[in-house]
């Protein structure tokens, strides 16, 4: 069942930020999504001691799967299925142990068959600890359709 207060943090359906809510690699990741509209979303995350690398700051591939979540979210936020192609990310800053990371992707471009997002992570200080930009196929297919 969809979560009624999901409705404040979004503009987009209510049981489709649901869906995208419930990510299982991000509430593994706890990573939490906070707000979707149309062309626009955000999720955060804590840098915990699981989500650090060998040299004791945020693994890669943990920034990269919040990065992941907001572009789902984001490019899915016209009510159809899209399919990420191609995902380029520049790490540009460690997070480090304790820092709360803030994702947003923003519409670029969108055509009938494509769109293009750019995403960036930053710490609570205002760090940008990473940025992508992102290319999806966007499908006809509704949300609302089985896979």
């Amino acid at each position: 069942m969809a979560d009624p207060a999901a409705a404040d943090r979004a503009d987009v359906d209510p049981a489709l930020f649901a869906r995208l809510r419930e990510d299982p690699l991000a509430g593994h990741l706890g990573i939490e999504l906070e707000q979707v509209r149309p062309g626009y979303a955000r999720a955060s995350m804590t840098v915990g001691p699981e989500l650090l690398n060998a040299v004791g700051t945020a693994h890669g591939g943990a920034t990269m799967a919040l990065l992941d979540v907001v572009h789902a979210a984001v490019s899915n936020s016209h009510g159809t299925v899209a399919v990420a192609q191609n995902v380029h990310t520049e790490f540009l800053a460690a997070g480090r142990p304790g820092d709360r990371l803030v994702a947003e992707g923003i519409e670029v471009h969108r055509s009938s068959r494509s769109a293009v997002y750019r995403l960036d992570a930053r710490a609570q200080d205002g760090r940008l600890v990473a940025t992508a930009l992102a290319r999806v196929f966007r499908t006809e297919r509704p949300w609302e359709s089985p896979a």
